[in-house]
């Protein structure tokens, strides 16, 4: 087995979490100023393009970036965010049974399709036996990845698996891959270190992979991992939200989804 170099982010985790003081009100969000937490990368962009379209509204919609996946839900539910974008269905409920959270999915904004890629090999029949396959560590993503491999006939899961699927519930593994649950950000930068790793969208466009051109295996447009806008649930019903989503799903994000990304993500309204 190749020796991984594992990259520490528990400091920028610590600070990030720090930022999260604040405590959750059950009042009516502001109807002319939103706080949004997003991920870096393509949510980040298109949510500043949102916030063009918003400000034409009379929305100011102010971001907050973040570089993982459980704080943008950590500072929602602490009331230090109002909205954020960046997950799908799966992962928030999760998250809810995990941190007993009541946030809520509001409206459907973006897919971005999982791809499996390789240094070293260019199609996923290449991969040789026993090769090391890195994967991300959090059960909905690395479930997620599961799913792309048995779709493809690489592995079969035991019969009744469901989202939360684990390596564990692999049944046949005819090339015997050799699992590594990595941190979902980090994976690109241990690619070259694996035989082939499941990257998510955001992760791998910053890396500089494009999802259609560079990927070996590629997430079908069926999947259930559709992105969201997700609140407190006392705020779901909130006027202002049904403004977010009118500036989210306009004709002027679509497009600029459509020009920036090329099909590495797909707009789903």
């Amino acid at each position: 087995m190749k020796k991984l170099g594992f990259l520490s982010t528990a400091v920028l985790a610590a600070g990030l979490l720090a930022g999260c003081t604040g405590s959750a009100e059950s009042e009516e969000l502001s109807e002319d100023k939103l706080v949004i937490g997003v991920t870096s990368g393509p949510h980040e962009q298109i949510v500043e393009k949102v916030a063009e379209v918003a400000a034409e509204d009379g929305l100011e919609l102010e971001l907050k970036v973040f570089t993982d996946y459980v704080l943008p839900n950590t500072a929602l539910a602490e009331g230090d965010l109002d909205v954020n974008s960046y997950q799908h269905e799966p992962f928030l409920e999760k998250f809810n049974d995990d941190h007993d959270t009541d946030l809520v999915t509001v409206s459907t904004t973006i897919l971005n399709p999982m791809g499996v890629y390789s240094d070293q090999y260019a199609s996923i029949e290449e991969l040789p036996q026993g090769a090391t396959f890195g994967l991300p560590n959090d059960p909905t993503n690395g479930a997620r990845a599961l799913f792309i491999l048995e779709e493809a006939g690489v592995i079969t899961l035991k019969e009744g698996t469901g989202l939360t699927a684990s390596i564990f519930d692999v049944e046949e593994n005819p090339k015997e891959l050799e699992f590594i649950e990595l941190d979902a950000a980090q994976i690109p930068k241990q690619l070259s270190e694996v035989d082939a790793a499941a990257i998510n969208t955001n992760f791998a466009i910053e890396a500089g992979l494009n999802t259609i051109k560079d990927s070996i295996l590629l997430e079908s447009s069926e999947s259930p991992y559709v992105n969201y806008l997700v609140v407190r649930e006392e705020n779901e019903n909130d006027a202002v939200l049904e403004k977010l989503t009118q500036a989210y799903q306009s004709d002027e994000v679509k497009a600029f989804i459509e020009e920036e990304f090329k099909g590495s993500v797909l707009a789903i309204w």
